[in-house]
Order: structure tokens, then sequence, then C-alpha cells
């Protein structure tokens, strides 16, 4: 258990350390910059999952319009 926290202690530490560098490259508070990579997260995943649904549906419709026949006696 003591290694789990280590490994989460560590990571907590270079990532906000991370933000923390760039937002005093910009000048503006660390809580904008995590909040800014919060929000674009949610957004970008938001982004693609509508993207993915769009495309199962229209192959979901190619699949109506476009029925395979089996004969010719189908017709």
């Amino acid at each position: 258990m003591q290694f789990i926290h280590k490994i989460r202690y560590f990571f907590e530490k270079r990532g906000f350390d991370v933000s923390s560098r760039f937002a005093d490259k910009l000048g503006i508070r660390v809580t904008n910059v995590r909040l800014f990579f919060i929000y674009i997260s949610f957004i970008t995943f938001g982004f693609w999952f509508g993207v993915y649904l769009t495309l199962a549906f229209l192959l979901k419709l190619k699949d109506m319009i476009y029925t395979k026949r089996s004969s010719v006696f189908d017709l």
C-alpha cells in the first residue's frame, strides 16, 4: 500500500508542477490552467464521441439501404 501512495504522490507532484510552471510562463493563476485542461479534456472527448455516433448511424443507414441479395430471384 505504501508503494501505491508513493507512485500517486510522484505523479501528483509532477503533474501539478507542470501546470504551475505553465501558469508562471503565461502569468496567470494555476487554478485557471488546471480548469482549462479539465474542460478541454471533456470537450475533446465529447467531440470524438459525437463523431463516433455519427459514423455508426451512417453505417447503419447504409446497411438499411444497400441490402445484400443472395440470389437473382430475390429481386
